[in-house]
């Protein structure tokens, strides 16, 4: 990989956690929750979906300082969906990148308040801390498409179809649901927050959100693989909870061999969008981020 491309998202990624902290710093009452909101997103996540609505807005030619609350917002909508994630009511995680959980941390009431919080704050930063650089019209639509993305027709529909598939036999098109719903729209939402934010529509924008559609797909993939292949030194958390919770992976439903021919191809479909609409040179962030998620080990 790139010492470019890492340098590039280190950049990017330092730039969006001063703006994180930032927001977070606002808040102080009451002190568990502020703690707790702190704790559950300044703790070494990847980023993702920051770095591709700033990185996006450059592909666009727009300052990525239009796009920094709305990058803040998501990554707490991500860090809330976590904290809810790791409950023992869902599946039951005592460590997340190598740290106590935060309901560990703080409690399990706590726990689902701290989750609510980040998720009610998102949306106040999206409708309030936008208003210095965006339009309200423009604001509306990133609010609108967040919250179909992150609710039922969404991540939370992607949860609770992965919830009810657990200890059954499913078939390939549901897996594919689950897991569009409850990791791709996510990844997807911050390309569509960019094409919003820079007036970006028709084959351009469609073209775009192909790819995210297909990195989606290759982040989720790579999880699956990595719950079997992984250690928790690597991931900062046990692995082999898909298979103790008996859920659907793609290797538990096609094999590991026949999972892995679909990672690379998924992941060569989004490098080939984004050489034929962009080329090599002003697309190779993109293209190296899709190597970047087939390769990683955490």
């Amino acid at each position: 990989m790139s010492n470019e491309f890492y340098d590039y998202l280190k950049e990017k990624i330092e730039i969006f956690e001063l703006e994180l902290k930032k927001e977070l710093d606002d808040l102080s009452y009451p002190r568990t929750i502020s703690e707790g909101m702190s704790y559950a997103t300044l703790n070494g996540g990847k980023r993702l979906r920051p770095f591709l609505l700033l990185a996006t807005l450059e592909l666009l030619n727009k300052d990525i300082k239009l796009g920094m609350k709305s990058a803040v917002a998501l990554e707490m909508i991500h860090s809330y969906s976590l904290v809810h994630d790791d409950l023992p009511a869902l599946d039951n995680d005592d460590y997340r990148r190598g740290k106590l959980t935060t309901h560990k941390m703080f409690g399990e009431a706590e726990g689902i308040l701290i989750g609510d919080s980040l998720l009610t704050h998102a949306f106040y930063i999206l409708s309030e801390k936008n208003k210095e650089f965006l339009s309200s019209d423009k604001i509306v639509d990133i609010i609108s498409k967040t919250a179909l993305y992150s609710g039922i027709d969404g991540m939370i529909g992607g949860q609770m179809i992965d919830i009810e598939s657990e200890n059954k036999n499913i078939d390939l098109q549901t897996l594919k649901y689950i897991h569009s719903h409850k990791t791709g729209k996510l990844i997807k939402l911050p390309i569509e927050i960019a094409c919003i934010i820079a007036d970006i529509k028709g084959n351009v924008a469609s073209k775009l959100q192909e790819y995210a559609d297909l990195i989606g797909l290759a982040f989720q993939i790579k999880d699956d693989i990595l719950d079997v292949e992984g250690s928790f030194e690597q991931l900062g958390k046990y692995v082999g909870s898909d298979e103790n919770l008996h859920k659907a992976t793609y290797p538990s439903i096609i094999g590991m061999e026949k999972t892995k021919e679909i990672l690379d191809t998924t992941v060569e479909n989004a490098k080939n969008i984004i050489i034929e609409n962009f080329g090599f040179e002003q697309g190779k962030n993109f293209i190296l981020l899709a190597d970047f998620i087939k390769n990683r080990n955490s």
